[in-house]
Parts: C-alpha cells; sequence; structure tokens
C-alpha cells in the first residue's frame, strides 16, 4: 500500500509541469469569470487547445460542460472544475480492457526509435515478474546492435531470460526462437522488442505482418497483445505517430513515457480519446519502478488536485 502512495507522490511530482500548464489555466480562467457564458467557454476552449488537448478533444470537452451546466442547472464556474475531471476520467477509462491471463500471453512492443522503448521493456518485464508471471523478453529490434545490449542490460536487472542473437539478424528467426523457449520454459508471458527504424508504413507493416506470421503459426494458443510505446514529450506529433502504427497493426494498448519532464501530459486525453486505444502503463522516471500500471482516476487527480 505504501508504495502505492509513494507512486502516486510521484506521479503528482512527475506532472507538476503538466499540472501547471493545464490546470492552473483552467483554474485562472474559473477564478476570473464567474458564470458560465460564452465569454469564458470561449476562453477556456483556447487553453484546452494549447495545452496539448487538441481540437476534437477540446470541442467534445466543452460540449459537455455545456450540457452538464444545463442538466445540473450549474451557473458558477467554480462548479466546473469537478465536471472537468468527470469527463476526463471517463475519455481515458470508456476504453479499459482488463489483461488476459487465463492463457500464455504475448505483449508486442512497437514504437519508432528514442520513445523509451528498450527502456519500456524491462521496466514492464521486471514489473510483471515482481507480480509473480514468469516472462521472457524477445529482442527482436536486430538492426541497432546497441538496443539488444541496453535490452540484455535491462533484463538482467528485472531478473527475467532474454532471446537474443547476432546484430542485422531476422528479427522473425529470434521470435521464433523466443517462442520455442517460452513453450519449454512454460512462460506466462513473452514479450517482443521490435524494430522501431521503419519510418513508412509499408516496411512497417511488413516487418510486423512477418512477427505476426510466426506468432500465428507457432504460438497460436497465445493471445497476443500490441502495446505502442509513446514519448509523452512529443505532444500531438505522438498521435501522428500513433495513427500511423495503428494503421500497420492492431494496437490495444499504450505506454507513455517519459511524463516527468513535460509540460505535455495533457495528450493523454487526445491520444486515447481518438484512438480509442487504453493506456496499460505510463512512465514517471528513470528508475527501473517507475513505469506504473496506468489508473485513470490517479491520473486526472494527479494533475487537478
Amino acid at each position: 500500500m505504501n508504495n502505492e502512495k509513494g507512486f502516486f507522490a510521484k506521479l503528482k511530482e512527475g506532472l507538476s509541469k503538466t499540472k501547471k500548464n493545464l490546470t492552473e489555466q483552467i483554474e485562472g480562467v474559473i477564478f476570473q469569470y464567474k458564470k458560465i457564458d460564452d465569454n469564458f467557454l470561449d476562453e477556456l476552449e483556447e487553453i484546452l487547445i494549447t495545452s496539448d488537448m487538441g481540437v476534437g478533444t477540446t470541442m467534445d470537452i466543452i460540449n459537455y460542460i455545456k450540457e452538464e451546466a444545463k442538466k445540473r442547472k450549474l451557473e458558477d464556474t467554480l462548479e466546473l472544475k469537478d465536471v472537468i475531471k468527470e469527463y476526463l476520467i471517463n475519455v481515458l477509462k470508456e476504453n479499459e480492457r482488463p489483461d488476459v491471463t487465463d492463457k500464455q500471453r504475448v505483449i508486442l512492443i512497437v514504437g519508432v526509435n528514442g520513445v523509451g522503448k528498450t527502456t519500456s521493456i524491462g521496466k514492464i518485464a521486471y514489473r510483471l515478474k515482481q507480480s509473480g508471471n514468469k516472462v521472457i523478453v524477445a529482442a527482436a529490434d536486430t538492426f541497432r546492435a546497441a538496443a539488444v545490449e541496453q535490452l540484455k542490460e535491462w533484463c538482467q536487472r528485472a531478473g527475467v531470460d532474454i532471446i537474443a542473437s547476432e546484430q542485422g539478424s531476422d528479427p522473425g528467426a529470434v521470435v521464433f526462437d523466443a517462442i520455442q523457449a517460452a513453450k519449454a520454459r512454460k512462460a506466462d508471458i513473452l514479450i517482443c522488442d521490435t524494430a522501431g527504424r521503419l519510418h513508412n508504413k509499408k516496411n512497417l507493416m511488413n516487418e510486423l505482418s512477418k512477427i505476426f506470421k510466426i506468432l500465428d503459426k507457432e504460438f497460436s494458443e497465445a493471445h497476443i497483445d500490441v502495446y505502442l510505446v509513446i514519448d509523452a514529450t512529443t505532444g500531438q506529433n505522438g498521435i501522428v505517430q500513433a495513427k500511423l502504427f495503428k494503421e500497420a497493426c492492431n494496437i490495444n494498448g499504450l505506454i507513455l513515457t517519459k511524463l516527468d519532464g513535460t509540460a505535455k501530459g495533457g495528450i493523454a486525453f487526445p491520444i486515447v480519446n481518438e484512438l480509442k486505444i487504453p493506456i496499460k502503463y505510463i512512465g514517471v522516471g528513470e528508475q527501473i519502478d517507475d513505469l506504473q500500471d496506468f489508473n485513470a482516476q490517479d491520473f486526472v487527480n494527479a494533475i487537478f488536485e
């Protein structure tokens, strides 16, 4: 329990720049206007758009406020902070799905280079091992020698097995070997790293479809999750990346990294709202236990408290 409390404090600290960027401005406009009128809503709209909410999600929030204010007969702007929080928690929660636990799992991790993919895999492996799972990691990003070395180091720290091969070898072969190992060692979860150097959709699709084919053929009994890693500091650009990956494969979870160094944490809302994919993990620091399961309520409270 103590650990959870410690993480909430860390989350609050990590999101402090986002809080400054978003909440303090919202509070400013709430105090400035007493009545919920068009001037107030215009001003609020501008704040939301400039704090990485994006136009679509901002309009959704404004419409929600209008509807709720009417429904609940709200007149004072001070009553709106809770309405906004409520909307944001709902956005984050509505696409959540529980993890599959009754069969072996494969978690395929995708994302462009530099977003913290390798580090995230090490931290997720650690997290899943801590909660009693037997975990194997496949180093299928074979294009960067450094990526494999870095992953080996993280796996050693996390205390999990890694399947890797020489640089430049075929990623599919690594995945194949890792599947055999996962079966033989009766692993609960196999986490696969993938190459992040693929900037165009065609290459990306080809690369990933090879891996999916092998998984399908060799490990059809396993449940497959595909998680996309997004660097929160990239703001709206993260959404563009996510859309590209979503077209290339069936992503069903997001990992949001580097939240501790940015004022752009508000990106969590439009990304989930536009893509209809839940956030699974968030990173608020460098340490191995700084990547945690995502909790919508805690996230919103950390920004608004």
